[in-house]
């Protein structure tokens, strides 16, 4: 009965790493992240030589990098995929650690590149967000630190990872990036209300959002700028908001053909935020649908998955960063209908970036690492456990 209930994976010891890893991989899921890049580094054929020409490069530059950091980005998730889940632990909040340091630095080692945010390390040949990599290794030390608040006599983790999230908000809306710092926040909301947490405690972190909205509003231009332009009964033709709303109305259900969209040619950033408006100008609704698809079979695959797990710590990381992931596709099309505020947010593994892909790899190889079948033992064998205790 357990078996049926919660599955079981065997065990062939001696079995070398690499055909166990291929047998306990979701392979439905790794073929989705797969497609996506695939589908990004055809949308970035088009999105990106309008860019290049500007910028006095190669028609084909921005699309090389993104070519180069993407197979980074795929050999790093797998493996990250191959390792153990200790390890995987381990690493990430280590990792944490690095990032975080990063973070507190930006204030005085970044730069905005004239975006009104400093949210970069420039490297000179390169650039490197910091915020891209906190995101997924956050999430699994909060839920290292909540599971172990549910141990017996365990360390008050909950409270340990409120204090942290507190941080990682705070510095991410200093530089400012209110983008990131709410996905971090739903991110940690979500392994907090998977964990049990009580529904007044949510509800009184809603509230806090608001006010801090109301606040930010208050104080930060930038801020006030996006909010009214999102609030406004008209759209400017001539922002990005406006390109890329036109360009989804005209691309219909099919397209105006591959190439012939305008879009990519108005829009400085049609190659990374507003990504979705190019596939939808030059392919239409179908490929549009077909993304989401994508993203989709991808966040059910994982949490179906994630429901057969017993491991307290497995479970909540998991779906963490599958909601961190999902949420994130969801503000970058969102915004580019109009249904959010602008947030400069990258669509997963579709945008040119090579922070975001990278980051990307990272957490999807530890989501892909999590997801592994492996044995569950039996149900008198946790009762046993706990029974020593």
């Amino acid at each position: 009965m357990t078996e049926m209930v919660y599955g079981t994976a065997l065990v062939h010891p001696g079995e070398p790493i690499l055909p166990k890893w291929w047998r306990t991989l979701d392979r439905w899921s790794m073929t989705c992240v797969f497609a996506l890049f695939g589908i990004g580094l055809l949308l970035g054929l088009a999105a990106s030589p309008p860019l290049a020409e500007k910028n006095g490069l190669d028609p084909f530059h921005y699309v090389s990098r993104q070519a180069f950091f993407g197979c980074v980005a795929m050999c790093t998730m797998i493996a990250v995929s191959m390792m153990s889940t200790h390890l995987v632990r381990r690493l990430a909040t280590l990792f944490f650690v690095v990032m975080l340091i990063a973070l507190m630095l930006l204030p005085v080692l970044g730069t905005d590149f004239g975006k009104g945010a400093t949210r970069w390390y420039s490297l000179g040949f390169a650039s490197v967000q910091p915020s891209e990599f906190l995101k997924p290794v956050f999430i699994v030390t909060s839920a290292w630190l909540i599971a172990g608040s549910q141990e017996i006599n365990g360390p008050p983790g909950k409270f340990y990872s409120f204090i942290l999230t507190l941080i990682v908000v705070g510095f991410l809306a200093m530089q400012p990036d209110f983008g990131q710092a709410c996905l971090v926040l739903f991110g940690w909301g979500v392994v907090y209300f998977v964990a049990g947490a009580p529904m007044i405690l949510l509800l009184g972190m809603a509230g806090a959002v608001v006010f801090a909205g109301v606040t930010a509003y208050s104080l930060s231009e930038h801020f006030a700028r996006r909010i009214d332009g999102f609030l406004s009964a008209e759209v400017d033709p001539t922002t990005q908001l406006g390109y890329a709303t036109n360009a989804i109305r005209e691309g219909g259900y099919f397209g105006v053909g591959v190439g012939e969209g305008a879009v990519k040619w108005s829009l400085p950033d049609a190659h990374t935020d507003f990504i979705i408006a190019v596939a939808a100008e030059e392919y239409g609704l179908v490929m549009v649908l077909a993304i989401i698809a994508l993203y989709a079979i991808f966040s059910v695959r994982c949490l179906h998955r994630l429901m057969k797990e017993r491991d307290p710590f497995i479970r909540l990381a998991g779906t963490g960063l599958v909601a961190m992931f999902a949420m994130q596709a969801v503000i970058n099309m969102g915004v580019a209908v109009r249904l959010l505020p602008a947030k400069g947010m990258t669509l997963p593994f579709v945008s040119n970036g090579g922070s975001s892909l990278i980051a990307g790899g990272i957490a999807l190889g530890m989501l892909l690492a999590f997801t592994r079948q492996r044995p569950q033992g039996e149900m008198r064998d946790i009762l046993l456990k706990h029974r020593r205790v």
